[in-house]
């Protein structure tokens, strides 16, 4: 039987992979620092303006509902029959109102959520500029089965608690 002698070769570290790899490394964040330029470089021309009068906020009105359900017109109890009509005097007054819609926050023994649906279904049709304001929520909350309030309707529910 024959063998075939082999020269030993002694290990070596080839460098142009090695270099290869470096300059794609080097080129790679080259163009995400060229591409991702930050916002407060960017050059703009800012212009100054001058008048002689402040700026004046827009006109705006705030219905907020409490945890009980009563509804509140900047600050003073309303009813419901009589909210539109006490818009309206405002909106003759600054036809560019704004109404800001806002519940308020915490856990409430009644269902607020149709009392929201009636006070945004009667500003509808008065064509009222209407913003729901609120603090933003990670999502609703399923309570266990066992925390749940009985129904008298033998229907399941569910009973859906905002997280803070």
């Amino acid at each position: 039987m024959f063998r075939i002698r082999r020269a030993k070769h002694e290990p070596r570290i080839e460098l142009a992979p090695l270099i290869d790899v470096m300059l794609f490394l080097l080129t790679f964040f080259i163009y995400t620092v060229m591409v991702t330029e930050r916002v407060d470089l960017v050059p703009m021309e800012l212009r100054t303006y001058r008048s002689g009068q402040a700026a004046k906020p827009a006109p705006a009105a705030t219905i907020s509902i409490d945890l009980d359900g009563l509804l509140y017109l900047d600050r003073s109890p309303v009813g419901l029959d009589e909210l539109v009509s006490r818009l309206e005097p405002m909106r003759t007054a600054a036809p560019n109102l704004v109404v800001y819609l806002a519940l308020a926050e915490g856990n409430s023994k009644i269902d607020r959520s149709s009392l929201l649906l009636e006070v945004w279904d009667r500003l509808q049709p008065a064509k009222f500029g209407v913003s729901i304001v609120g603090r933003r929520n990670r999502g609703p909350e399923i309570l266990p089965p066992a925390e749940v309030p009985p129904s008298n309707t033998g229907a399941a529910t569910t009973n859906i608690v905002p997280t803070s």
